[in-house]
Parts: C-alpha cells; structure tokens; sequence
C-alpha cells in the first residue's frame, strides 16, 4: 500500500519556551511578541520567547541553577542530557527571539509542559519555564538585538495578554503563571497538556 506525505505522522521536536515576569509597581508582566504572519507555525499569534531544542544545545555547559524538583521534573520522559539541552535552548532561543541575556546564576522554574496536537504542520514537544525579569543581563525595553522571527515585543500583564490572539495553549499558561506570581518556589505540580493523540488530556507531572 502506497502511502501519500500526508499519511506521514508529523515529527514532534523537543523545544523550551521561556515566560518572563517583570514587576512593574503592584501589576507583574510578561514578555510576548507576535509571529510572523507568513509563518508555518501559528503564524500572528501572541508567545512567549522559545523553539525547538538544536544539536549544538547538547554541547553547551550548563549555567542554570534550576530548582531540583524542577530538573527533576524536566528530565520525566527525558534524558539527562536533554534536560540540560532544554534549558540551554530556553536561554538561546530568548536571546535570539528578543536580544535578551540571562544571568548565569538565572534560576528558571518548570511550570507547563505541552505537545502540539496531530494534523499539524509541526509538532513540539515544549516545555515552559518562567524566570524573574532582574535575572536579564540587557536593558529590558530594548530589543534591537533580536532576531525578525518575532515581531511587537511587548511587556504585558496576564489580563492584557489574554486580549491578544493567542495560541490555544498560550492561554491555559497564562492561567498558570497567573497563580504562579506569588509563589518563588517550584509550582506543587507541572500540568502536562499530552497530545500525543488525538485527543489531548491534561495530566500533571508531580
């Protein structure tokens, strides 16, 4: 039986995106910027910083002081080496998408993991680490540096954010970090939005 391309399951790569949150007064916001309308990949939708996990991630050293219980978390489904790769990528990809560095000593906390539904044109497997804003090495508001993948870079709060279009999935993050802001240590549960079929389930990775 001949197969046709779209028969072909959909590849799912591993990928990190990274929530900033930045205190302005009483209000906590976050970074965002909007996808290229030509893109393959949720094209004018509002996300955070992030990508798909490179091979030369796998040879950087490792410079985060991510909690323990958040590591170990990471690495559920995960090779060691691919926990490390992850958060390498995170602070990558926020470089490239924004011009912004982190510290070394930057402690990221893992808060979301999700895997991008079939039928798509790309999958990924990603992971959601948030990382307070004094931990950025740059100006915070200037963003020459960046890359052109994302566009209108923007701090916002969770209520202005949830009036962008946004990815689906974006806005059950936002939920998230909303009941986060608070709190400075690991979250009591990561949830797992599992798409791996088709139809997705919302688990938690203790």
């Amino acid at each position: 039986m001949t197969h046709s391309v779209s028969d072909t399951p959909t590849p799912i790569h591993d990928a990190a995106t990274v929530i900033l949150l930045r205190k302005c007064g009483d209000e906590t916001r976050v970074l965002m910027g909007q996808r290229g309308k030509s893109a393959v990949f949720m094209p004018g939708k509002f996300v955070f910083p992030g990508g798909r996990v490179d091979p030369q991630d796998y040879d950087a050293s490792d410079p985060n002081l991510i909690n323990p219980v958040c590591r170990a978390r990471l690495a559920i489904e995960a090779t060691p080496e691919l926990a490390t790769a992850l958060l390498v990528a995170a602070r990558r990809e926020l470089h490239e998408e924004t011009g912004l560095s982190l510290k070394p000593s930057a402690d990221m906390r893992f808060i979301f993991r999700a895997i991008t539904p079939p039928m798509r044109p790309r999958r990924f497997d990603a992971r959601f680490l948030i990382c307070d804003a004094s931990d950025v090495l740059d100006d915070l508001d200037d963003f020459s540096r960046a890359e052109d993948e994302l566009v209108h870079l923007q701090w916002v709060s969770v209520a202005e954010a949830l009036t962008l279009d946004l990815p689906f999935v974006t806005r059950i993050v936002l939920a998230e970090v909303n009941a986060l802001t608070a709190i400075s240590g690991p979250p009591e549960v990561v949830p797992f939005y599992d798409h791996r079929d088709p139809v997705g389930r919302i688990t938690s990775l203790g």
